[in-house]
C-alpha cells in the first residue's frame, strides 16, 4: 500500500469498539515442507487449509473486492511456508529489481511480527515477475518508524502465471505464489523468533491492485481527473478498520499447531 495511504489513514482511527475481530489461523506442521515451484499442489499442502477470502481492508461489505485472493500455510523447523492464489484477469508487472518499491506494481505483501508486541516487525512484497522487496520496521510508521531495507528475508519463492504477462489483448486467470521464510532471517536481539507448538505470531496479507488500462507498452494505471493515477485497491486478510496496514496490533494471528 502507499506511503500516503498510509499517512492519511494515520488521521482516522475509528472508536475501538468499532474495530474487527482479527482473525486466526491454525498453521501445521510439516515433515515434508512443500517444493517451491509456484504450484500450490494439493499433495504438498494437503495438511494446510485455506483462508478466508480477502477482503477489503477497511472491512466494508460494500467494498467487497472483485477478484478473489486467500492463502494457506505451513510450518516446519526452519521455514514458514505460505501459498497464495490470486485471480487476475490482466497480469502486470514491470519491477524487476530487488528492493524496488513493489506496490507500484500489483502485488502480494506479508506483515509478521513474531513477538507480537507492535513494534519490530517485517514487511514483504513480491510482484508476478517474483521481484521481492523486504524491509525491517523498527515500530510503525505512526509511532516514528523508520524502515531498513538492507533487512534481507532470507526468502525462497516461486511464481506461476496463468496467463500472458502485459498482454491487454486476452483475458488471464491469476498467478500463484510460494515462499519460506526462514526464522533466521527473523532474529533481532532479545526477540523470540523461533515458534513452537502453541505459539501466535501476529501476520496479516495485503494485496495492491491498481486499476489498469491498455497501453503501448502492455497497462498503464487509470488516471483520474487531475490526471495522477487512482488510488489502488487494497485487500487483505484480516481488516485493518482504516486504509493502513501499519498498525500491527490490529494484524490477524498465527497460531502454531502440530
Amino acid at each position: 500500500m502507499s506511503l500516503i495511504s498510509c499517512l492519511l489513514a494515520l488521521l482516522v482511527h475509528g472508536p475501538a469498539d468499532s474495530l474487527p475481530v482479527p482473525k486466526v489461523y491454525a498453521v501445521r506442521h510439516t515433515a515434508r515442507p512443500p517444493r517451491l515451484d509456484g504450484r500450490i499442489g494439493r499433495h504438498e499442502w494437503r495438511r494446510s487449509v485455506w483462508t478466508d477470502d480477502f477482503v477489503d481492508i477497511t472491512g466494508a461489505p460494500a467494498l467487497a473486492p472483485r477478484l478473489r485472493s486467500r492463502c494457506r500455510m505451513l510450518w516446519d523447523d526452519s521455514c514458514l511456508y505460505i501459498a497464495a492464489a490470486l485471480e487476475e484477469p490482466h497480469l502486470w508487472a514491470t519491477l524487476t529489481r530487488h528492493d524496488a518499491i513493489i506496490f507500484q506494481d500489483n502485488d502480494f505483501e506479508v506483515f509478521l511480527d513474531p513477538n507480537d508486541v507492535m513494534d519490530q516487525y517485517f514487511e514483504i512484497e513480491v510482484n508476478a515477475l517474483n521481484t521481492v522487496m523486504d524491509l525491517f520496521m523498527n515500530r510503525p510508521y505512526g509511532k516514528g518508524g523508520v524502515y531498513d531495507m538492507s533487512w534481507d528475508a532470507g526468502l525462497r519463492s516461486a511464481v506461476r502465471r496463468k496467463g500472458t504477462l502485459n498482454d491487454p489483448r486476452d483475458r488471464d486467470r491469476g498467478w500463484t505464489l510460494e515462499m519460506a521464510i526462514p526464522y533466521a532471517a527473523l532474529a533481532r536481539p532479545g526477540r523470540r523468533h523461533l515458534p513452537a507448538v502453541g505459539d501466535r505470531w501476529r501476520i496479516d496479507f495485503s494485496r495492491v491492485q491498481w486499476t489498469l488500462d491498455p497501453g503501448p507498452n502492455g497497462y498503464v494505471r487509470r488516471k483520474g481527473a487531475n490526471g495522477k493515477p487512482l488510488p489502488e485497491d487494497n485487500w487483505v486478510w484480516s481488516p485493518m478498520g482504516v486504509v493502513n496496514m501499519h498498525i500491527p496490533e490490529r494484524w490477524g494471528y498465527l497460531r502454531f499447531i502440530q
